[in-house]
């Protein structure tokens, strides 16, 4: 399901122990790809689980791929006994797409104390090989207690 980020295994495990208790990421078929300080990488293939009415991704998948690249990325720069969860994001979609998958790399703009400002942006890849932006996303989370 995973593949280790081989320059990061340490951040890649703190990662994928949270991604791995995501009950919407494993329902959807998201698969972490790779995490390092302040980025982290995850895919979505196509499939029935993410379409809306007219068979393209869903405008809520591609939100919720964003959100858990950003999110994990914000992770990477948190204290150890933390998580972080999203105080908001804005979200831009740029086109749609019917197959391939999407792949989502979320980046820290800002990692402060109280928040941290992270962005994420969304590509579709087409069964080719050719990339299409899809969707552009800016987040703010907040460190939380971890409390599992």
């Amino acid at each position: 399901m995973t593949q280790t980020s081989p320059l990061h295994p340490e951040l890649f495990a703190r990662v994928e122990a949270s991604f791995l208790r995501q009950g919407l990421m494993q329902h959807l078929g998201a698969r972490l790809l790779s995490v390092g300080p302040g980025v982290c990488e995850i895919s979505l293939p196509h499939s029935d689980r993410v379409t809306q009415q007219q068979g393209s991704f869903h405008g809520g998948a591609m939100g919720a791929l964003a959100d858990i690249a950003g999110g994990y990325a914000g992770l990477t720069v948190a204290a150890e006994g933390l998580e972080v969860t999203t105080v908001e994001y804005k979200i831009n979609f740029l086109a749609s797409f019917v197959d391939g998958e999407l792949l989502a790399q979320g980046r820290v703009l800002r990692a402060g104390k109280r928040l941290i400002i992270t962005t994420a942006e969304v590509t579709h890849v087409a069964p080719d090989g050719r990339r299409s932006p899809c969707a552009l996303m800016q987040q703010t989370l907040a460190p939380v207690p971890q409390r599992y």
